[in-house]
């Protein structure tokens, strides 16, 4: 597959309505987006789901990742995989998201591991996320899909911070039967928290199954802050990354895909 760009709009135009959100995408002259978990709860009724799925529909976008149901995002959750007796929210999430993905032909799910919790020991906790994440993975099989796992900044409790941490992770779901499991590398999340990007491209480049930009500080578009987004996304080409990447960044403008310039909407660039 060619390698082109996607367009996060949870974080990106979220003052709109989703169908707004999509015009400007289109207009912009992108032809996928990702979301977080679009809906107020793990297990939405028909009718939200099949109104999410029809304006993408309409948009002619393609959806090419979706988040699993994360908890309260707004409140400092960062998933529920690893969190005890939340194992039938996760399940009700992962079969929606696998229903919207055979609809839509997206392929690629995202599971947030979850932060610690007070009073829980940290190995029953991995142990838990690995089991949740077989079956969640076994699940988006069904459909040919993905399950990703992210390292993420800006969470104290979220243990997950390095290429390695989630690696780790997906090798011991890999040793309990899932194959189709993989890492998604967002440059911004292991830059901010120490990681070695480069490094992490080269050693773990065949476990990496979707990739997400931002630059730093703010976390803004790319060619705002310091980092090399530029070199990274060429890296990961050269280490045979060919599949959609992802700009995932905080922008206040009125048109913040504008921030991005020809640089980073032209593949040849």
């Amino acid at each position: 597959m060619t390698h082109t760009w996607a367009v996060n709009c949870s974080i990106m135009l979220k003052d709109r309505p989703i169908e707004e959100r999509l015009a400007a995408v289109v207009e912009a002259g992108f032809e996928a987006v990702e979301f977080w978990w679009p809906f107020d709860s793990a297990a939405p009724d028909k009718e939200q789901i099949d109104a999410f799925a029809s304006v993408i529909e309409r948009s002619r976008l393609e959806l090419t990742a979706l988040n699993l149901y994360a908890g309260d995002m707004a409140a400092g959750d960062r998933g529920i995989v690893s969190w005890p007796e939340r194992e039938a929210e996760l399940r009700s999430s992962t079969d929606v998201a696998a229903r919207i993905g055979e609809r839509l032909g997206t392929r690629r799910f995202n599971a947030l591991y979850g932060n610690r919790i007070d009073g829980e020991r940290a190995d029953a906790q991995d142990a838990l996320a690995v089991d949740n994440l077989r079956r969640s993975a076994d699940r988006v099989a069904e459909i040919g899909g993905v399950l990703l796992i992210e390292p993420v900044s800006g969470a104290d409790r979220y243990p997950l911070r390095t290429a390695d941490d989630a690696v780790s992770v997906i090798d011991r779901v890999q040793a309990a039967g899932a194959e189709n499991i993989r890492l998604l590398l967002d440059v911004y999340h292991l830059a901010v928290n120490g990681d070695d990007v480069s490094a992490a491209i080269r050693r773990h480049a065949h476990r990496i199954g979707h990739v997400q930009l931002a630059d730093a500080p703010g976390r803004g578009a790319p060619g705002t802050g310091g980092l090399p987004v530029g070199r990274w996304v060429r890296e990961l080409r050269d280490a045979g990354y060919d599949d959609r990447i992802a700009f995932e960044y905080v922008s206040e403008d009125e048109d913040p895909l504008a921030a991005l310039g020809d640089g980073f909407r032209k593949e040849e660039r």
